[in-house]
């Protein structure tokens, strides 16, 4: 994922040349950026929402470069957090600023749950199964901690389940009680992920460790040690961790501030073109996730497989426990009611995710077409969603 050449390759091209691989996403961010106000400011809603959605995928590589920067200087499973919180960060201010757009477009609020939703089913479909998909052809087999996709996926069915309970209340009662059972299951999700931070960090930290690496990966980590001292040109490489961690939430500001012309450009463009709220959410989920998955890619190429399948699982419970409160609270403190009635087929297409998901990594192996399951899935998932009108 890293836009900066590997070590050694550097020296054989030209300055300029240099500057551009190494720092393409930041010029491009940039330039996409300025032409976002310009066309914003100008009144031209498709492309200042089309420049927008590059400009904010330029600079979430850019965080998710330096956030892998910091976790290559950790260890599992915090190395995993630094990666997956600063991509739901990302996710989470993309969903907010569609949320107060409700206030002018009440479909806005389908839009969120559709992208909350569509988060998980990206990271877990797209992510996970193109990593898998790519690290099978590249290696026969690739092993991982069974530990660590068997607690993941309990987790994930557990959290996904308890979001049906505001769902039946709203078919069941008419929406009675709806807001103040969406609360309780918000609260409820926030003191489980408590629960499993502890686990994570403190009791069980060796579940979400890899247990065996191939020969070639090994091969490669000692060459990469050996070469380590060459690869010191990105400026990143080269700052301490606080200025790192000052350097991304720099960058989600100003990805913060391209979401709101984002938000109210692209909810436009969604009217006008008639885009169903659930394409939209999948459109949302893929710009916020795409640099995890380029992450996720590099990974499973150097045979690093334990790290995808924590970036896929570790990104996706947080999205449904920590994205659905935060956003709530959110909404709340901005006079706006979001309650958590996702629709049957949001929660039916979660609930099949995280099942082919254990399916697929319960033996603590992985392979190609293990990873083709998953894209076909998010291959079908896509096409009803772009169809689907049904909220």
């Amino acid at each position: 994922m890293d836009s900066h050449p590997p070590s050694g390759h550097s020296t054989h091209s030209s300055p300029l040349w240099h500057l551009l691989v190494e720092y393409g996403d930041i010029f491009a961010g940039s330039i996409f950026a300025v032409l976002t106000y310009f066309f914003h400011l100008d009144g031209h809603p498709y492309l200042a929402a089309l420049s927008g959605a590059i400009a904010i995928g330029a600079f979430s590589i850019t965080v998710s470069e330096i956030a892998e920067i910091l976790a290559e200087r950790l260890e599992e499973p915090y190395a995993s957090f630094v990666l997956t919180f600063s991509a739901v960060v990302v996710e989470i201010i993309l969903l907010f600023m569609i949320v107060l757009e409700s206030v002018h477009a009440p479909s806005a609020l389908e839009t969120v749950k559709g992208g909350i939703i569509s988060a998980v089913i990206v990271d877990m479909n797209v992510l996970l199964g193109l990593a898998v998909f790519i690290g099978g052809l590249s290696y026969k087999e690739q092993e991982h901690n069974e530990d660590t996709s068997s607690t993941y996926t309990t987790i994930l069915l557990v959290a996904s389940s308890s979001l049906l309970v505001p769902s039946i209340i709203h078919y069941a009662d008419n929406g009675q009680g709806l807001f103040d059972a969406s609360v309780a299951i918000a609260t409820v999700l926030v003191l489980f992920y408590i629960a499993i931070f502890i686990f994570q960090t403190r009791t069980h930290s060796h579940f979400f460790k890899a247990t065996a690496k191939s020969r070639l990966f090994r091969i490669k980590k000692h060459r990469e040690e050996e070469d380590e001292d060459e690869d010191d040109n990105y400026i990143f490489d080269r700052l301490g961790n606080v200025w790192n961690f000052v350097a991304i939430f720099g960058f989600i500001f100003i990805i913060g501030a391209l979401a709101e012309i984002f938000a109210t450009d692209g909810m436009q463009v969604a009217a006008d073109m008639g885009i169903s709220s659930g394409l939209a959410g999948l459109l949302i989920a893929i710009i916020a996730v795409s640099p995890e998955i380029l992450t996720a890619i590099k990974a499973a190429r150097d045979d690093e497989i334990q790290r995808v399948v924590n970036i896929a699982m570790g990104a996706s419970t947080v999205s449904i426990m920590l994205t659905v409160p935060v956003l709530m609270g959110l909404a709340y403190l901005n006079g706006i009611t979001l309650t958590l009635d996702f629709n049957a087929f949001q929660i039916g297409a979660l609930i099949l995710t995280i099942i082919l998901a254990w399916k697929t990594t319960d033996d603590g192996e992985t392979n190609y077409f293990e990873g083709i399951s998953h894209l076909m899935f998010f291959v079908s998932y896509s096409i009803i969603a772009a169809m689907h009108h049904g909220g």
